[in-house]
């Protein structure tokens, strides 16, 4: 693998934002419109200097031509980008290589999703298995992890949950402050533990809700970024991987850590130069579908030794005042899942933290220079992480 394909060679010059939930009144163009003109606008560039176009979208618009009506973007290519919940990054990663690789010089990537219009209360089942079938949940899946990760760590389950309902509780403290997110309503321990269950160890606050939303990043050519503005964010590391899909007829397979997103990750180190993740990063924002997919994302992404992550949640080393703030603005379960758009939220996030341009003051971090994006796509046992690095010039 060229370590050096990416490195410093392409830049985040705007991003933009929908606020996100149950957005009735506003259809997905709309949603497009309001995170694509504040992404222009970030940049201070016009529709006319975008040369191409990415797409991600997993069940609202199933070609890229939407996008070209919607803005009415004439003669440039559009791309549409689909890899389930890790739909958002991957359309920046097709579009960041094609600006590395000197094809394009500045190009727009959009991720959308419209949910809360389909009338049903979770995601769509996109294929059968021969061994799951169609009735496996993605709570039912990430309940075994949470079951399997007691056992094999030695937790009683009644700790296990607490320490599960900690994470729900940072995040919506993060949301309350975020004013984009879906749920900015704080939380404590005892409600979360007497929440509705959903599968068991799993409540209604261990799950991220579906959600309406989009968000846009604009990128180019690290060398022309300067041209549109001196605090742009530069793209360090990138890495997607996916395995066979075998861990679920795995015999041996534990359902207690992400093998996937664990090789993802010391891929887009290994390009970055990050060796010591723990203190090098200085905000990460990963794929809270589930309680416990925080908890083992910490594992898998190096910031907690394998079966100790619980003691940074007791400890609140990641909560937004402590050693590695996470999710700080709440992540999906403060502000859903609208699949195609998670991503580059999350861009959004770390661009504006890296910038020292969050939001609310109260949630700025003190001078934070790289910042770590993980969007999860499939399920425990085979998983399509994609790990992104940003950093300040």
């Amino acid at each position: 693998m060229n370590l050096e394909a990416i490195r410093g060679k392409v830049a985040v010059i705007g991003t933009g934002c929908s606020k996100f939930g149950e957005n009735w009144d506003k259809s997905a163009s709309d949603m497009i419109i309001d995170a694509v003109f504040e992404a222009l606008e970030d940049a201070g560039m016009e529709l006319k200097d975008i040369e191409a176009a990415w797409l991600g979208t997993t069940t609202t618009f199933f070609t890229a031509l939407p996008l070209a009506e919607i803005l009415k973007l004439k003669h440039i290519p559009i791309s549409r980008v689909e890899n389930a919940c890790a739909t958002a990054m991957d359309a920046l990663r097709n579009a960041m290589y094609s600006v590395a690789a000197g094809v394009f010089d500045r190009v727009l990537v959009v991720g959308v999703e419209k949910l809360k219009d389909m009338g049903i209360s979770g995601l769509p089942e996109y294929w059968s298995h021969p061994v799951y079938g169609t009735g496996a949940t993605a709570p039912g899946r990430y309940a075994l992890c949470a079951r399997r990760y007691f056992h094999n760590n030695n937790i009683d389950p009644d700790k296990g949950k607490e320490i599960l309902a900690k994470i729900a509780v940072k995040n919506h403290y993060n949301g309350s402050l975020a004013p984009k997110a879906f749920f900015r309503n704080r939380i404590d321990v005892e409600r979360v533990l007497k929440a509705p269950l959903i599968a068991w160890p799993l409540g209604l606050f261990d799950c991220c809700g579906n959600a309406d939303g989009a968000a846009a990043t604009i990128i180019c050519r690290k060398d022309m970024a300067k041209s549109f503005r001196d605090d742009y964010v530069q793209i360090m590391g990138n890495a997607t991987v996916m395995g066979p899909g075998l861990g679920k007829e795995d015999m041996d397979h534990a359902f207690d850590d992400f093998p996937e997103t664990a090789a993802a990750a010391k891929m887009a180190y290994e390009q970055a130069g990050i060796t010591n993740p723990r203190k090098d990063l200085s905000l990460v924002c990963l794929h809270d579908c589930f309680t416990i997919a925080e908890l083992l994302e910490y594992e898998g992404l190096g910031l907690s030794p394998k079966g100790q992550s619980q003691e940074d949640v007791e400890a609140g080393s990641f909560e937004l005042d402590g050693e590695l703030p996470i999710n700080t603005d709440g992540g999906l379960k403060a502000f859903g899942h609208p699949v195609g758009a998670t991503g580059l939220r999350q861009c959004y996030e770390i661009s504006r933290q890296l910038q020292g341009k969050a939001d609310l003051p109260e949630r700025q971090l003190k001078d934070p220079k790289i910042g770590l994006s993980l969007t999860q796509g499939g399920h425990p046992g085979w998983l399509i992480p994609n790990v992104t690095i940003f950093a300040q010039p």
